[in-house]
């Protein structure tokens, strides 16, 4: 699980560890979906094929990177998607998910579900590593350092 501020680069973080030469020599078969396209998931429960979708999507991979979560809000029925997509992994195949968001503001990407949430951050958290890395915006660095916009004033220690 990553925690980081914007635009801090945990998108290529998560990606560049799947793709490692460890990850390759073991033969790590890798699914990297930023979660905006979970319509797949949405698509086959519609038409009945959700089962075979899940297959497919999340239980043939040994490690699923999903990627953006929070960084658009789930509806109640895709929450509950999502919750399935976590119950399938669950000490099944390894995750690494990525988020703007601290656990305790998940419930608001998810149709503000607190139990459902709740229940999902239990499986996901149970056998987690947490990296939260702190640090600015790589994108507002590059523009500061630019002179784009104006530099900020340097965090001082409590007194």
């Amino acid at each position: 699980m990553s925690a980081r501020p914007e635009s801090s680069a945990k998108t290529d973080s998560a990606p560049s560890l799947a793709q490692s030469d460890q990850a390759r020599q073991t033969g790590l078969n890798v699914a990297d979906r930023p979660l905006r396209k979970r319509p797949l998931l949405e698509a086959a429960q519609r038409q009945g094929k959700l089962k075979e979708a899940m297959h497919r999507a999340v239980n043939v991979y040994k490690l699923l990177i999903i990627d953006e979560i929070g960084y658009l809000r789930l509806g109640r029925e895709q929450a509950n998607l999502f919750l399935q997509v976590v119950a399938k992994r669950y000490e099944r195949g390894s995750m690494i998910l990525t988020s703007n968001l601290t656990f305790g503001s998940w419930d608001q990407a998810f149709a503000s579900e607190t139990v459902l949430t709740a229940a999902m951050l239990d499986r996901i958290l149970h056998h987690a590593t947490v990296v939260s890395i702190q640090g600015e915006s790589y994108r507002l660095k590059d523009k500061r350092k630019a002179g784009l916009i104006a530099a900020t004033a340097p965090k001082r220690e409590p007194a």
